[in-house]
């Protein structure tokens, strides 16, 4: 990978789904958020542009859709098969659609606000990549079996090589439906890492572009 044409897209890793409510963070999503920070400052260290992908729904639920399913995103039936209204933990009317702060956000960047579960879908995202000629998408978040699948889905129609850190990413309702999805479906259409190994790549690829520089200017001055 060339750190100069990547993107790091943290997806929903929002204050409203891991500080809300009276509830301590669970483990699953303190080991996602460990991970995403370990791979937020390896990616600031090589300047590699951080992108956020967040919710960004009315509070009012005037821009939310409740469509016609089986069950609700908890995989829990409707009652009796009816679809009730359920009000969003996310709104872009306060502080829970902010990232989260572990990841240090920063002025410079990229905050995607989206109303769908695919980050590129009418939305500046895949605008910002192309004006930096970013054609890598390295994404971490959840849910893995939602919103992070529709955006993997979507980057790779788009023609972006993604790629997908592992134990960054989590489902919060099925560790079977992550598990699946990172064995058989992502890596028909992406390559799916760990965090450790994505550092690796990162890190790798600076210290070699660093030797080339080196090199370069070595037998300039020669």
């Amino acid at each position: 990978m060339d750190p100069a044409k990547s993107a790091i897209l943290f997806f929903d890793v929002l204050n409203g789904y891991f500080h809300g409510g009276e509830n301590p963070m669970s483990e699953v999503k303190r080991r996602m958020v460990d991970n995403a920070v370990r791979l937020m400052k390896a990616g600031r260290a090589a300047s590699v542009p951080i992108f956020f992908a967040k919710v960004n729904h009315r509070s009012d639920g005037a821009t939310s859709a409740q469509l016609r399913t089986d069950t609700d995103n908890a995989l829990k039936p409707w009652p009796n098969g009816v679809v009730t209204e359920t009000r969003a933990r996310v709104s872009g009317d306060d502080e829970s659609s902010d990232p989260i702060p572990e990841l240090e956000p920063q002025p410079g960047d990229y905050f995607i606000p989206k109303y769908r579960w695919n980050a590129f879908f009418q939305t500046a995202l895949d605008l910002s990549l192309r004006s930096r000629e970013i054609d890598t998408v390295i994404i971490s978040g959840g849910s893995s079996e939602i919103g992070l699948t529709a955006t993997i889905f979507g980057g790779r129609d788009l023609d972006y090589n993604m790629i997908v850190v592992r134990d960054a990413c989590a489902s919060f309702h099925n560790q079977r439906a992550h598990d699946t999805l990172m064995e058989l479906v992502f890596p028909r259409m992406s390559r799916v890492r760990t965090t450790d190994q994505v550092i690796s790549m990162i890190s790798g690829a600076t210290e070699s572009d660093r030797l080339t520089k080196t090199q370069l200017t070595d037998s300039h001055n020669r």
